[in-house]
Formats: C-alpha cells, structure tokens, sequence
C-alpha cells in the first residue's frame, strides 16, 4: 500500500508543483495516475521513490515513511522511471546482476527470473550487449526485468509503456493483473487512456498539482452524469 498524505512541493517561492495532494493506493488494486502534460506526475512519482525531497507530508510504502525510514521503504517497491537511459556503458547482463547483488537475489533464483523475463520481452540475445547498443524499446524492457527481479510488493510505473511494442505491452498489462491478482499495489502514469480505462482498478487524476478526481471509472460516470469514455471524461474534468 502506498499512502500520500498532504503532499506539497515548490520548484519556485510561491508556485507549487505539487499542492496538498493525498492519495491511498490499495493493496490488490492497479491505480491509474492520469493527468496533462506538466500536471505534476512524474514530480510525485519522484517523491514517492525518494528521488526528489519532499517540502512538506509524507508518504508511506507499506507503512514506512520514506522520509523517515528511506532506506526501508525504498526495498519495498520497484520503479520503472520515465527515462530508461540509465547504465549505458554495461551490458544488459551486467544491470540485471548489479540489481540482483542490490536485493541479495541468490544466484539461482536471478537465473531464472532473468531467463523467464528476458525470453517474454524477446531480449535474451543482446543481454551480452552494451545498454548504450539499444533501442529505447529495448531499454524499456531491460529496465522492466530489472524491477521484476526482486518481486516488490509495489511497483511503480511512470509511462511504462513508451517505446514497447505491440507484444511486449500486452505482456506488461498480463503482468500487472497478475501482480494486483496477487494482492500486490501497482502505481502507474499513463497518457494512453483507452489502456487505463481497461485496465485500471481505480484511477487519480491530476492537474496544476491538484487532484481533481479519485475513484472507478463508473464513479467518475456517475458524478459527472455521463455516460462517456474516459477519454472524453478525462478533456472535461481538466479544461480549464
């Protein structure tokens, strides 16, 4: 479970990126955190991962403060970030490993994991190779195996699906269901709505650093009176 409580940040005096904002994100559910361009998602990603401090709230993974207990809470979840461009001078092999040693995954079991997950995503033959050789499409998917090793109890997924084709994000969505099947949290960005209004559980939707909007997709029909799509439910809950 991940739990977002009064979160604000400010990149300028006065101008708040991220404006009080509380979220609960359930154990056994796949979240859908949805917004414009510059809304602030990838920013409150980055808070909850520890990669950006917090100004003021507090967020809990699992419940342990990642202000407080970081180096806890950080082994509690996996992040595929929106840039995959990380480690480029190793071999794919050589990032799966290093990940590996991080988690103390024994020899045995990062094997067959990255046996299992190489082989779905079609990279098993240029795990050998340089990262800075691939494609971002491949990069993605390296980084996706990375995260999966350690099997968390929470992933999150900032625009996991960027530069994946067709196969491979079928596969990722196969293995989201399974891991919220599996009574697990997934948190993920995403501007694909028609994969969000599919495949989502309940989504949060957010603009200028706010939340306008938590809850199903029926929910969302009930209170705005229309039976739409979520797209077009999504362009009239963030006009301005």
């Amino acid at each position: 479970m991940i739990e977002i409580n009064n979160l604000t940040k400010s990149y300028k005096k006065d101008k708040k990126v991220i404006d009080n904002i509380n979220l609960e994100i359930r154990n056994g559910e796949i979240f859908g955190f949805l917004g414009p361009n510059g809304a602030g998602k990838t920013t409150t990603i980055k808070m909850i991962t520890g990669i950006l401090e917090i100004d003021s709230g507090d967020i809990l993974i699992d419940g342990r403060s990642i202000i407080r207990e970081p180096t806890i809470a950080k082994k509690q979840f996996g992040l595929v970030p929106d840039n995959p461009d990380i480690f480029l001078n190793l071999k794919g092999i050589e990032y799966l490993n290093f990940l590996a040693d991080i988690y103390g995954i024994s020899k045995e079991k990062r094997i067959e994991r990255i046996i299992k997950f190489a082989k779905e995503f079609e990279i098993e033959n240029a795990l050998n190779d340089k990262i800075q050789s691939y494609s971002h499409g491949m990069r993605q998917k390296l980084v996706i195996i990375g995260v999966l090793l350690h099997n968390p109890q929470n992933w999150i997924l900032d625009e996991p699906m960027t530069g994946l084709d067709p196969k491979s994000s079928f596969y990722l969505k196969k293995l989201m269901k399974e891991y919220a099947k599996n009574g697990k949290t997934v948190f993920f960005s995403t501007h694909i709505l028609e994969v969000a209004e599919k495949l989502c559980d309940r989504v949060g939707i957010i603009d200028d650093g706010k939340i306008l909007f938590v809850g199903t997709y029926e929910d969302m029909k009930k209170e705005f009176k229309r039976n739409s799509s979520l797209e077009e439910l999504f362009m009239e809950i963030t006009k301005k």
